[in-house]
């Protein structure tokens, strides 16, 4: 897995995928942002991978399938590096005939267990830290 950043202007950057697929990473003022900061997009990540999971169990089960809303918070520390310290998701599930004990489990089941993007913030990641001058022209 690999994805390319490239600077498009002061705060404003575009990262793409191998396949070409791309996203804008936007630090700028609230009042100018047109996209997601990095840590909100590791929010909608986790929210976006558990979301995959569960919709695909509940249809799994042959319920019926309407709506899914997750609203997901981070707390970050007040002292750099601002990461975050809790993140919670909160699901609702439009579905007239799943009961909330099945959609606790199947919500559970997604987040804590095969949501790749969760389970990549919990665990000890070695990030790795190379420079290189650009080819000479």
């Amino acid at each position: 897995m690999k994805i390319i950043t490239r600077y498009k202007e002061d705060e404003l950057f575009v990262a793409e995928n191998e396949h070409g697929h791309s996203i804008h990473i936007d630090m700028r003022h609230p009042e100018v942002k047109s996209s997601l900061a990095p840590v909100e997009m590791m929010l909608a990540a986790i929210a976006g991978c558990a979301a995959v999971d569960i919709v695909a169990m509940i249809r799994k089960k042959r319920k019926t399938f309407v709506d899914l809303i997750i609203e997901t918070t981070g707390v970050r520390r007040d002292e750099h590096p601002r990461g975050l310290t809790h993140i919670t998701s909160k699901y609702t599930l439009v579905s007239p005939d799943t009961s909330l004990e099945t959609f606790e489990k199947v919500a559970k089941l997604a987040t804590d267990k095969y949501c790749s993007a969760a389970s990549s913030v919990k665990a000890e990641i070695e990030v790795i830290c190379e420079v290189k001058q650009p080819a000479e022209a």
